[in-house]
């Protein structure tokens, strides 16, 4: 799939590789990172999904075949939700700078975000009205390393 946007548009991986390259972090990870406790889950169903965005209200949340075909960074890290235990979902940077995160708890694991069913969560853990908080409040600062946070889902 190739989408155009006025310059040059690049190739559009297959939606389960989209945002998927450098995103996953290592053991023992040294380069920039966000590393997230997540609470507050409704249940132990379904996937977590963790998706890395640039940190401007134009990009934030933006679908991802628009942000790869103009080149932007976007990255995602899906995860099984474990059955028991604390879980920590952890998403490489592209390098050190702000990045707004978002986390989505697919209960049913169809890939898309119900607003009935499906929980989601934001770094900073803004509040969640009627429509998608600004990437502000849902920003957080990435330096030479891995930047722990806590995300509570909603």
């Amino acid at each position: 799939v190739m989408l155009f946007c006025g310059a040059a548009a690049l190739p559009v991986p297959p939606k389960a590789e989209r945002g998927r390259a450098n995103a996953d972090c290592r053991s023992q990870e040294d380069s920039p990172a966000v590393r997230a406790e997540v609470l507050g889950l409704k249940d132990r169903t379904g996937k977590l999904i963790m998706e890395l965005y640039p940190a401007n209200d134009l990009d934030f949340l933006a679908p991802d075949k628009e942000l790869i075909a103009a080149g932007k960074v976007f990255r995602r890290v899906p995860m099984a939700v474990p059955a028991r235990g604390p879980i920590y979902m952890c998403i490489r940077a592209p390098g050190p700078g702000r990045w707004a995160i978002a986390l989505l708890h697919d209960r049913d694991g169809n890939g898309k975000f119900g607003v009935l069913k499906d929980g989601v969560g934001f770094v900073n853990n803004p509040e969640i009205g009627s429509r998608k908080p600004a990437s502000a409040a849902a920003t957080i600062a990435v330096g030479n390393t891995v930047q722990p946070t806590r995300i509570i889902m909603n």
